[in-house]
């Protein structure tokens, strides 16, 4: 990780070093804390943070579903992630809002706990290497299931939902896979280890539910719109194993993943093995919205 000088906590920039917590934080011992991955890019127009005010919003449910209580408004926090990007003096950046509990009484019900807030951002390249875009990723079918609705919140980005996802990428890569796909307890499809998940079959995008056990994300959210926009049909449906090797095209997205193609699951070819002519019209346009350059997206941007 390439450190940048601040980093936001509790109200107040602090050097990147300094911004330590106890070992007896709450949420280092049980989990319960939530955040957000956001990008930031360099535009023709100048940096700009995309989706804004949808990850500010889901922060705030997040919480909300944890029993956090936020203790700044989403204004404070808005301003404050746009703070941190133009401190740090960075033109493209990744940017992490984590909400979580501090130190106080030990034990699961977090009693007289303060709700903390940090926010970090720093320089990321592509979460699945630079080449995936282009290339595409091969994946496998991951033995670990997606944790069940009927357990955890899905819908919201739970610190500790994320042992489970980290269990499936750790055992994906071990394998010699670049990613992995997460089953449901029912056997259906629910997402990669943190990444939504789309296929391309019958002249029809299909995508799991939320239902599922899959996160509601935001840049699902936004190739929905686009497949809209480009006149692709879009269908959300359970999807099983036997739908993933019979498709014409799999692709995964999430903001760090952005959208890239998966060219083969558990050793065996998608389509002709290559990133396919719909993943790469999403991409494309996907893409040309978070760099500034397709003016019917313009509200997805907030300049700094």
């Amino acid at each position: 990780m390439k450190k940048s000088e601040f980093i936001w906590l509790d109200g107040e920039l602090v050097e990147w070093d300094n911004a330590n917590v106890s070992v007896m934080t709450h949420t280092l011992h049980y989990g319960t804390g939530v955040f957000e991955g956001m990008r930031a890019r360099e535009t023709k127009q100048g940096t700009s943070i995309q989706f804004l005010s949808d990850h500010v919003d889901r922060l705030f449910r997040s919480a909300e579903a944890y029993n956090l209580e936020i203790p700044f408004n989403k204004n404070v926090i808005t301003n404050a992630i746009k703070e941190i990007v133009k401190v740090n003096k960075l033109k493209s950046a990744y940017i992490r809002p984590l909400v979580f509990f501090g130190d106080g009484e030990m034990g699961l019900l977090p009693n007289d706990i303060p709700v903390r807030v940090a926010i970090a951002a720093w320089e990321w390249g592509a979460y699945l290497g630079d080449d995936a875009g282009s290339k595409g990723v091969n994946v496998c079918i991951s033995e670990w299931q997606r944790i069940s609705p009927k357990s955890f919140k899905p819908f919201a980005k739970g610190v500790g939902g994320y042992m489970n996802s980290t269990l499936a990428k750790i055992d994906a890569v071990k394998q010699g896979f670049d990613d992995a796909i997460m089953l449901t307890d029912k056997g259906t499809v629910a997402e990669g280890s943190g990444q939504n998940i789309f296929i391309y079959k019958d002249e029809k995008l299909i995508t799991p539910p939320v239902e599922t056990g899959a996160l509601g994300g935001i840049t699902r959210k936004t190739v929905i719109e686009i497949a809209a926009y480009l006149n692709i049909e879009v269908v959300e449906q359970d999807l099983v194993q036997e739908d993933l090797f019979s498709s014409d095209e799999i692709f995964f997205t999430g903001t760090a993943t952005e959208i890239v193609g998966v060219v083969s699951v558990d050793s065996e070819t998608i389509g002709d093995g290559t990133v396919g002519e719909i993943t790469t019209s999403i991409r494309n346009k996907y893409l040309e919205i978070v760099n500034g350059e397709e003016d019917n997206f313009n509200n997805y941007l907030t300049l700094i």
